[in-house]
């Protein structure tokens, strides 16, 4: 087929690269020039295990274009693939304010087209945006009818990053919400050959069930820190009652987050709970559980802080600095929220951590670390030694095994290590280990 894909993130990005991998012509757009020069080059704009080797080799296949004409893309397209972000605003609520424009773009290239197009909407969306917001503007810019001329659907996206092509290749299960039987069987054919469920649903029901997986990720996470926490005070191993809880795969539903560690963070988990219980609120409904996690979250994170400032020590080393090992995403990391407080407390910081390079950082995820820590470039250092050596104290966060083997080989007695991650070499490492909670 020939597919548009509008908006180059995680999601964009990988999408592009698989589906232009499995012989499809796929057109790349993006506001971001550097981003499309990337990708033309046969560069990755995202940090994703396997896109190095996977873009190099669909750049030079001849299946991949990019532009930055919304218009030009949907002219020369049969399906648009929309993957924008739709960030948090100040109040909690959902700013959808790029997906209305592109909207409003799409509408216009449609009026121009005779054949039917298909949008298929995968940027997480507050249920009820498809039909009663974007349907609107696309029907008066286009002058043509949704169900008849042209055609809505919305599909979820289950890319996790750090494993995203896996994810792709071996989803839980494609769901696609539509009205009409047109642009199901198109994406049958574009998707129904994965492993996996093809489910087809109302429009609202897929917008809310992208929410509910998200938010019940945060809630598993949010259980297994606060059942760490509870285990700490009662003397009990957190980690072996989260086991012996997930050996029960019937009720249990899997083990997926269920482990004790850091805070969550993210560009989903944070601002889709927000967005839930702004939700709730302007519709008068309470839900005192998923309003209960944020602020649970934030304990865990204050939990660190209290650690680390009980030491009484004021160098400070990060290892690991992005919400999640593996990747360079920076977005409401926690360890990003913990060094900005400990610099707010006059603590002296340097950070390691192999996939974030300053210099690489784009879009929402470079304007994040420029407003929480705008002299990152000061602290970060190229290797893990440098941050050892000049450092008392440790804040592990990132779970590699040559990381694991420096810090037991160049830790000293003087030091103390909070271990964020479950260190399994803790015994070998010299310094003064201390879990979170464990």
């Amino acid at each position: 087929m020939k597919i548009s894909i509008f908006g180059l993130g995680y999601v964009g990005a990988v999408s592009l690269a698989c589906l232009s991998r499995d012989g499809h012509d796929v057109i790349g757009v993006d506001i971001d020039r550097t981003k499309l020069d990337l990708i033309m080059a046969g560069k990755t704009p995202v940090v994703e295990e396997g896109m190095v080797d996977l873009m190099a080799r669909v750049a030079a296949s001849g299946k991949v274009t990019v532009t930055t004409d919304a218009q030009a893309a949907v002219l020369d397209s049969e399906i648009s693939l929309v993957c924008v972000g739709t960030p948090s605003a100040a109040n909690g609520s959902q700013d959808q304010g790029a997906i209305l424009r592109l909207a409003e773009e799409i509408g216009r290239a449609i009026a121009e087209k005779q054949e039917p197009h298909v949008v298929v909407f995968r940027s997480t969306l507050v249920p009820g945006t498809v039909e009663d917001v974007l349907r609107p503007i696309i029907e008066a810019q286009s002058g043509k009818k949704e169900g008849a001329d042209f055609f809505l659907c919305f599909q979820p996206e289950f890319l996790r990053e750090g494993s995203s092509i896996r994810d792709y290749d071996k989803p839980p299960f494609t769901v696609v919400g539509a009205n009409h039987a047109y642009p199901v069987e198109r994406l049958r054919e574009l998707f129904g050959q994965l492993p996996c469920k093809f489910l087809e649903t109302t429009v609202r029901s897929a917008e809310m069930m992208k929410y509910c997986c998200n938010n019940f990720h945060a809630l598993k996470i949010t259980f297994a820190n606060e059942t760490a926490r509870l285990c700490d005070a009662l003397g009990v191993d957190a980690f072996e009652v989260m086991d012996l809880m997930c050996q029960d795969t019937h009720l249990n539903i899997s083990r997926a987050y269920l482990k004790p560690g850091f805070a969550f963070g993210g560009s989903c988990l944070p601002k889709d709970l927000r967005a839930t219980t702004y939700l709730a609120k302007i519709h008068d409904v309470e839900i005192p559980m998923l309003a209960g996690i944020m602020p649970s979250n934030r304990d865990h994170l204050d939990l660190a802080l209290q650690k680390l400032l009980a030491t009484g020590k004021r160098k400070i080393g990060f290892v690991g600095l992005s919400f999640k090992t593996g990747t360079d995403d920076l977005r409401e990391s926690p360890l990003v929220s913990l060094a900005e407080q400990l610099i707010g407390k006059g603590m002296q910081l340097s950070i390691y951590d192999p996939e974030v390079r300053l210099a690489q950082l784009l879009g929402a995820n470079r304007s994040f670390i420029e407003k929480h820590l705008p002299h990152i470039g000061q602290m970060l250092r190229g290797e893990i030694e440098g941050v050892i050596d000049e450092s008392e104290v440790l804040v592990v966060g990132l779970a590699d095994q040559a990381v694991f083997d420096t810090l037991a080989s160049r830790c000293r007695p003087d030091q103390v290590v909070l271990d964020l991650v479950n260190l399994p070499n803790r015994a070998v490492i010299r310094a003064k280990v201390e879990g979170l909670c464990w």
